[in-house]
């Protein structure tokens, strides 16, 4: 991952958080034309645990058919391993997603 690529999600993180917190932050001098703003925490959230659980799966499958390149007979192995690991980024992608989205109820 490029440094450039790292600074734009750690921004995005941050502006997520931000945005989630802020109905709380501005409630206190009656920010009512800052609740529309601080809905869109928790989609952004939600979005970016999508795309890092995308980016994570994809790592996955990449690697897991550079090794089964490299070791043929180890296929079944690997892909038992992959699909296994997938599942459990997916179990935690879901929460993120639920989580997120329910942040702004």
């Amino acid at each position: 991952m490029s440094k450039k690529f790292a600074k734009l999600s750690l921004m995005m993180i941050v502006l997520g958080f931000a945005l989630m917190f802020a109905p709380s932050v501005f409630a206190q001098d009656g920010g009512a034309a800052f609740e529309g703003i601080g809905r869109l925490g928790g989609p952004i959230g939600a979005g970016l645990v999508v795309i890092g659980g995308g980016m994570g799966i994809g790592r996955i499958g990449g690697s897991a058919v550079e090794a089964m390149a490299r070791q043929p007979e180890m296929a079944g192995q690997i892909s038992t391993a992959m699909l296994i690991t997938a599942a459990m980024i997916e179990a935690g992608l879901l929460f993120g997603v639920i989580v997120g989205l329910l942040a702004v109820l």
